[in-house]
């Protein structure tokens, strides 16, 4: 309630009210200034309001007073229960636990106001879970109530706490959460097996390496602490049977080490040890970790193919052999009770085992081609054999043929030797050393024996020393020997084996003579380098090469300049009948056309068909022109040109070639008169110029003249 010392009680004061809730939680009566509160309040919601009231004049509507302030505080009542906000809760504990082992802590939260009254104290007490589990009501740490509790027994626990304020008392609000514990495992149980016996059926056909049977041994333990490890005791089975751990379901995996037999043995019984890995030393007193049980394995019969008396057979054989001759035998036998026949064959592979065959019924091997060692010295192939009861089951043997060596090759020197000998060599001297091989198969201490031919013997040049070591020395036996006398020496060598029969024979060695200095090094040993001086280096000899080889160039240019000069001044004489062309009344080739001419036409007949050839130039295809009529033999010129040749014959700077140098004399007296066609004895009816055509395109135009001179002759014309 709020009042004014002002208000007279005669309406003429107002009051307001503003603030924290003015209008929503607390309204004002305006003229009494009683303060009412409209709804519910809640301390944990807003534990106190601030709140302003002035007294206003009615009629002026001015303060009356200076606004004052004021708190209104909500007291609490216990109206709210405790919470777990953590709930519900996991918690866990080992098994096997003492009393009062620490599990787990739980906190309950009140919203009242624990500074006043009892409303926010809070008492915890279990509802369910004893008497396995107990609280303390003050702090809420759950502990374990009873000892040795065993997970194997009961592994989940669900306990359910109390939280009870106003200090546990009756009226106050209570709260309650779950609490889940486990209690975990530890290795307080050794695995024990079910049965102290297992009996186990195996075939002895089983594979090495197989299993063929399993056992368990079992542990209430869980995880790690259920780990069993298992071990054959040693005894009757261990050399046979090995036993592993499954991981994953813990059982022990007997598997076969070596392979069974019925026939040799048809039962086996062996213990097993089954033991845990991980132990914890807390519960060592309860008894030893393991256990052990009986395994017993029957072997049943099975049909099984047939075995061979060896693993592998290896035979030996001479080369050469006849065919048929037996080398060898294999042998099978059937184990099972019914004792079947074997029956052998080869197994076809390639055709190397086509050289050999066997007996089907009695397994002997014979050959069936000859043998040779040098070609193959060993055969591998395999035998089968398969039951006459049951052919499908076979076993197989691998079979190797050694060929023996029989003395049939002589030893010769194993590799070629370039032997040389220099020239100043002292008797005694070895040049060489020599060893042997033989295409034989050489037994142990096999020895090779090395002397001279018979028919070297008495030359004394060189001799072979052996050095009894399957090696020999080829020695000098004079003092000095000379390329230019004898550059190559053959030197027959006998080779003997220590086989039987004997073989031997006869290697005939060259040795080359050369060129030493005097600490016996080879400097040369080609037959060229006799002939040149003693002391030349390879420098002065390519330089002297170089030289001749300059000389000669010079010399053949200086005889290619003399012979172009010859020949022009040949070509520019003016005694050169060739110029003579110009004086015909037809168009010639002008002054270039120095080989047009044929001047056959001024030589006698004879000489003509004597020499139709130049031979100071390359000739060109020839076109031979028809037979002409011979004109009548001239002797002046006939002696004129022989007399010319002899001229050129004799003269020492006249060219290498045969040349008619000019031809301007046409000779006197002579009854032909003038050698040209023109005024030739023959007329011209006479006279056939086809084969100026065939003389080349220069002789062209005279050929076309003459041509048309004999198609238009007017005798001719009928």
């Amino acid at each position: 309630k709020l009042h004014s010392d002002l208000d007279k009680g005669v309406g003429t004061v107002k009051y307001t009210l503003s603030g924290d809730g003015a209008g929503t939680v607390f309204t004002i009566d305006e003229t009494t200034g009683d303060i009412h509160a409209i709804r519910s309040l809640d301390r944990e919601e807003k534990p106190f309001y601030t709140l302003r009231a002035q007294a206003v004049d009615v009629d002026t509507k001015k303060p009356l007073e200076p606004e004052s302030e004021f708190i209104i505080k909500v007291q609490d009542i216990n109206d709210n229960e405790p919470k777990f906000l953590d709930g519900p809760y996991v918690a866990s504990v080992p098994e096997m636990s003492p009393v009062g082992a620490y599990v787990l802590q739980v906190k309950a939260t009140d919203a009242d106001d624990p500074t006043y009254g009892n409303s926010a104290r809070v008492v915890y007490s279990i509802l369910q879970g004893q008497p396995y589990f107990s609280i303390d009501p003050k702090t809420g740490v759950i502990r374990t109530a009873l000892p040795n509790m065993d997970r194997e027994v009961k592994e989940q626990y669900q306990v359910l706490i109390q939280a009870k304020d106003m200090g546990g008392q009756l009226g106050g609000l209570a709260g309650t959460t779950t609490v889940n514990i486990t209690l975990t495992d530890v290795n307080d149980n050794p695995p024990r097996f079910p049965k102290s016996i297992f009996h186990l059926k195996v075939p002895e056909s089983s594979h090495v390496g197989s299993a063929i049977g399993r056992i368990r041994a079992v542990d209430p333990d869980f995880g790690k602490n259920a780990e069993i490890e298992y071990n054959i005791v040693p005894g009757d089975g261990g050399n046979l049977f090995d036993i592993t751990t499954d991981e994953n379901t813990q059982e022990g995996v007997i598997k076969l080490k070596k392979p069974l037999d019925f026939e040799t043995k048809k039962a086996y019984t062996f213990k097993v040890e089954a033991s845990n890995l991980h132990l914890d030393h807390r519960f060592h007193s309860v008894g030893p970790f393991k256990d052990t049980a009986t395994v017993k394995i029957n072997v049943l019969d099975m049909d099984e193919p047939p075995v061979f008396s060896k693993p592998m057979y290896t035979m030996e054989v001479y080369e050469d052999t006849p065919v048929g001759t037996i080398i060898g035998a294999v042998t099978a036998q059937d184990l099972d009770a019914g004792s079947s026949s074997v029956r052998y064959f080869i197994d076809w592979k390639n055709d190397v085992d086509s050289y050999f065959t066997i007996d089907a019924t009695e397994g002997t091997i014979a050959t069936n081609e000859l043998l040779d060692r040098e070609s193959t010295a060993q055969y591998n192939f395999s035998i089968i054999a398969s039951k006459v009861s049951n052919p499908l089951l076979t076993s197989k043997v691998d079979v190797i043929i050694n060929v023996l060596d029989v003395n049939e090759f002589p030893p010769e020197i194993s590799v070629p030797y370039e032997t040389s000998v220099c020239e100043n060599a002292k008797p005694g001297q070895v040049i060489q050393t020599v060893t042997a091989a033989d295409k034989d198969l050489s037994p142990a201490g096999q020895r090779f024996s090395f002397r001279l031919s018979p028919e070297a013997s008495n030359k004394p040049n060189f001799t072979v020393h052996d050095y009894r070591n399957n090696t020999a020395g080829i020695e000098t036996r004079k003092n000095g020997y000379s390329r230019r006398q004898q550059e190559l020496y053959f030197l027959p060598v006998v080779i003997e084996d220590s086989s039987y029969p004997v073989q031997s024979s006869t290697n005939t060695m060259t040795i080359r003579v050369c060129r030493c200095d005097s600490d016996g090094t080879i400097l040369s040993c080609n037959v060229e380098a006799i002939f040149l001086p003693v002391g030349l280096s390879t420098g002065a000899l390519i330089a002297i090469l170089l030289c001749i080889v300059i000389l000669l160039v010079i010399v053949v240019l200086y005889v290619a300049l003399r012979r172009q000069k010859k020949k022009d001044t040949l070509m520019t004489s003016k005694e050169d009948i060739r110029d003579n062309v110009i004086h015909y009344d037809d168009e010639g080739g002008g002054e270039e056309d120095t080989q047009a001419f044929d001047i056959g036409a001024l030589r006698n007949p004879k000489v003509i068909e004597d020499n139709k050839m130049r031979r100071d130039i390359k000739p060109d295809t020839l076109c031979f022109p028809r037979q002409r009529p011979p004109v009548e033999d001239n002797t002046d010129i006939r002696d004129f040109i022989n007399q010319r040749l002899q001229e050129n014959d004799v003269d020492p700077t006249a060219p290498p070639y045969d040349s008619l140098a000019t031809y301007a004399y046409e000779g006197n007296g002579s009854v032909a008169e003038s050698l040209s066609s023109i005024e030739s004895l023959t007329t011209e009816a006479d006279q056939d110029y086809d084969y100026l055509s065939d003389w080349g395109p220069r002789f062209k135009i005279l050929a076309d003249m003459f041509g048309e001179e004999e198609s238009y002759n007017p005798d001719k014309v009928t």
